[in-house]
């Protein structure tokens, strides 16, 4: 699952304010990118810590300076958590004075992390399936009426032939052949990743 936008999200504990940067993400020099521009933002942060997960090839995590594994390791273990992949996480916190200990640390670049997930919308990502076909103009009606719930129309083109260039989950070629009698076959074009929120 990927998030739909970038999303920010903070929570105070014990005086320290933490702030997740939630982004869309796809390779590790956005990501090197997203982390510097936070950076600017934030000049007299305390620490900027982050995880990181682009497709099944890179997972990273950094504490900057936190305790080893309490900062990035609960930062990337939520996006893990909740299945995401291409995403990139920055909490920056302020210090407010209180020290947390190990477990306070954990428990607090994990929380934000987890809300900023709560809080933002969730896209599944789908492949789908470009076709295109061809027909006579007499099966105009009887094509827009049977596809129209099946299929999304991206294009419609009117020259000698009717064609349409439709998007569609699993093919329709029985239902086109059905309804021309097997006149018409729709042509295969790619397949692409396309993304859908998440109920």
């Amino acid at each position: 699952m990927r998030i739909k936008e970038n999303l920010i999200h903070s929570v105070t504990i014990e005086r320290s304010e933490f702030i997740c940067y939630l982004m869309r993400c796809f390779s590790a020099d956005e990501a090197k990118e997203q982390l510097q521009a936070i950076k600017k933002e934030h000049p007299d942060a305390t620490h900027h810590c982050y995880g990181l997960v682009v497709g099944n090839t890179i997972q990273r995590s950094n504490d900057d300076g936190e305790p080893s594994g309490t900062a990035g390791m609960p930062i990337l273990e939520a996006l893990r958590k909740n299945n995401l992949e291409d995403v990139h996480a920055v909490v920056v916190r302020y210090f407010g004075g209180i020290k947390l200990g190990a477990g306070g640390l954990i428990r607090a670049y994990g929380k934000v992390t987890n809300e900023a997930i709560h809080n933002s919308v969730l896209t599944e990502i789908q492949p789908r399936h470009r076709y295109m076909v061809s027909f006579s103009y007499d099966y105009i009606g009887k094509m827009e009426f049977a596809l129209k719930d099946l299929v999304e129309i991206e294009d419609k083109d009117y020259g000698e032939l009717v064609t349409f260039t439709y998007l569609c989950q699993s093919p329709i070629d029985t239902v086109i052949q059905e309804l021309t009698n097997g006149r018409y076959m729709p042509e295969f074009i790619e397949t692409i990743q396309t993304e859908a929120p998440v109920n």
